[in-house]
């Protein structure tokens, strides 16, 4: 009886400290968690037409990019919403991309739906440079990323 309670002690003890292990490192960079990365695709951008919804914010935090947009529908549950990138570095100061939001909607309702996405902008950076101007067509202001 005394060797069981001893095994689960221990064994309770190795899961505390894997659990512990797992923490973030003061040191190390925070990884994004805050929705798909932007695609880069010149092709796709070149076709990709952005129509069907309208932006009423957009704001950079981190790496993130948090787009709130309306649009006609049921509720929105189907659609979808990518942020494809040129593939092309403006070079100024600071440094320019241009983007696009690509809306997807089959819904056929005409209720006026509200909604949130959030895009990870880390894919986008540019080596030896800390900032970025996100030129995102729709959008009425140029938006700074800073890294």
């Amino acid at each position: 009886m005394k060797f069981r309670l001893l095994q689960h002690v221990i064994m309770s003890l190795c899961f505390l400290l894997l659990f512990t292990n797992t923490q973030c490192d003061e040191d190390g960079d925070a990884v994004s968690s805050c929705g798909p990365a932007a695609v880069i695709d010149p092709g796709f951008f070149e076709t990709a037409e952005t129509r069907g919804f309208k932006v009423t914010n957009a704001e950079v935090l981190d790496s993130c990019l948090t787009v709130d947009f309306s649009a006609s529908g049921c509720d929105g549950s189907t659609w979808s919403l990518v942020l494809v990138d040129s593939g092309e570095v403006a070079e100024s100061n600071p440094e320019q991309r241009s983007l696009k939001l690509v809306f997807g909607n089959d819904e056929t309702c005409l209720a006026v739906i509200n909604q949130t996405r959030m895009f990870n902008l880390s894919n986008l950076r540019i080596e030896d440079s800390s900032s970025i101007q996100l030129n995102i067509e729709g959008v009425q202001e140029p938006l700074i990323y800073d890294y």
